[in-house]
């Protein structure tokens, strides 16, 4: 069974600084999304993943699940579908908007 890797945000940073090819998906409600979202990061809520990864994500991609906060459950979750799903490369940024914010790094809406 594959096992849920995460990431930090400093890994997160690296990757969007170097233009890596990667998906980011916050897995909150849309309304979350709405008023706030890490640059780039486009939003298919946990609880529909199963029904909307195969339009809106490509298996071979690498894809990078996140929510509010450590104690969120939401990308574990999500990434975990992802997994059962097929993606071979998925990534749990783990620490999420919480940590996005706490660097003083801007959301976008």
């Amino acid at each position: 069974m594959a096992k849920i890797r995460m990431i930090t945000i400093e890994k997160l940073l690296e990757m969007k600084a170097n233009d890596e090819d990667f998906a980011l998906v916050e897995t909150l409600p849309k309304e979350s999304f709405d008023n706030g979202h890490i640059p780039g990061a486009v939003n298919i809520p946990s609880d529909s993943i199963a029904q909307e990864a195969g339009d809106r994500l490509q298996k071979n991609a690498t894809v990078v699940t996140y929510c509010a906060n450590y104690a969120c459950q939401a990308s574990t979750v999500a990434a975990k579908k992802l997994m059962d799903l097929g993606y071979s490369d998925v990534l749990d940024f783990k620490a999420g908007k919480a940590a996005w914010k706490g660097a003083q790094l801007d959301l976008e809406t």
